[in-house]
């Protein structure tokens, strides 16, 4: 089983190959937050105002970047949906990949850095 650490200490890459329902699972296990909604994995954060939201949209920005894998975001006055998927895998069609759950893992880390 897979958990968030090794997650958190991968580096994303391009993947053509999705992830099967049962991996899905396991590695939703590892990050616990977050949750498969219409075939994106999501996890809204909360934040006490604009200030704090707009901080955590920059500071996901460098790690996002890095690893090459942007996601949909949502950002409002005291939140932000971040919404993953990865849309080379599956011939092109779109799905879930490691990669989303490497990058969430990675966001995970910088939410509780920011607590």
């Amino acid at each position: 089983m897979v958990t968030a650490a090794e997650l958190a200490a991968k580096k994303g890459r391009h993947l053509e190959t999705g992830l099967t329902d049962t991996q899905i699972q396991e590695h939703l296990a590892a990050v616990e937050s977050w949750s498969l909604q219409d075939g994106k994995v999501v996890r809204t954060f909360d934040f006490k105002n604009y200030y704090e939201t707009l901080a955590f949209v920059n500071a996901i920005a460098w790690v996002i970047h890095a690893d090459d894998h942007h996601p949909e975001l949502v950002v409002t006055y005291n939140r932000c949906v971040v919404k993953f998927d990865t849309h080379s895998v599956n011939g092109g069609r779109g799905g879930i990949s490691e990669n989303d759950f490497i990058s969430a893992a990675k966001i995970d880390a910088i939410y509780r850095q920011a607590r």
